[in-house]
């Protein structure tokens, strides 16, 4: 089992041995694939650290600007609406409410609320700097986790990219060798004798 490994790991690394029938393109190959995973590792990591940073940082932003209001619901949201798509009973329904901004102006807008809820009463909403509704933000935790996951989706993302380009190249090099192969035998070929076939 063990002497079935060690020939495994050699076969692989045969590019890096001197041998007779190594091609320079082969070492090329090797560096190639070597230079693109030490990239595809640092490269996805560094693509993950500040796509993470900047999606904590834009929700962060984003949760800094808005800001919450108390509003007066003006009717009665209904309590047994179903979702066609589910079938589910909704927790959570549109109706008009109006507050006031921070201005001292007086708006009215349809917004989420608990379903059930009487008219006349007071109900949490928020609003972006201009005074307009908005869905309220996330909260820390949940922000965190989303620029983790974001940063993890971007780390394999870009790891993938530079490993594609670096076979990319790869297979441009092999086609190329290929070619001089074919043009080389084409010229050495007939002085072998007699072709066959």
């Amino acid at each position: 089992m063990r002497r079935t490994r060690l020939t495994r790991i050699l076969v692989r690394r045969w590019r890096w041995r001197r041998n007779p029938l190594r091609r320079h393109t082969d070492a090329v190959e090797a560096w190639i694939v070597l230079v693109a995973w030490a990239l595809a590792t640092i490269g996805g990591a560094v693509a993950g650290a500040v796509s993470a940073q900047a999606t904590e940082t834009a929700l962060m932003r984003s949760r800094a600007e808005r800001r919450e209001v108390s509003a007066v619901l003006l009717e009665t949201a209904p309590a047994d609406l179903v979702d066609r798509t589910t079938g589910d009973i909704c927790s959570r329904v549109r109706a008009q409410v109006r507050w006031t901004d921070r201005d001292g102006v007086v708006r009215t807008d349809g917004a989420s609320v608990r379903a059930g809820t009487k008219s006349g009463a007071t109900v949490p909403v928020w609003t972006d700097g201009h005074g307009r509704l908005v869905p309220e933000p996330m909260g820390p935790a949940e922000a965190r986790a989303r620029a983790i996951l974001t940063g993890a989706g971007a780390t394999v993302f870009g790891g993938l990219v530079i490993l594609a380009a670096g076979r990319v190249v790869r297979l441009g090099i092999e086609h190329r060798a290929t070619e001089r192969w074919g043009e080389e035998w084409a010229r050495v070929g007939p002085r072998w004798g007699r072709r066959t076939g």
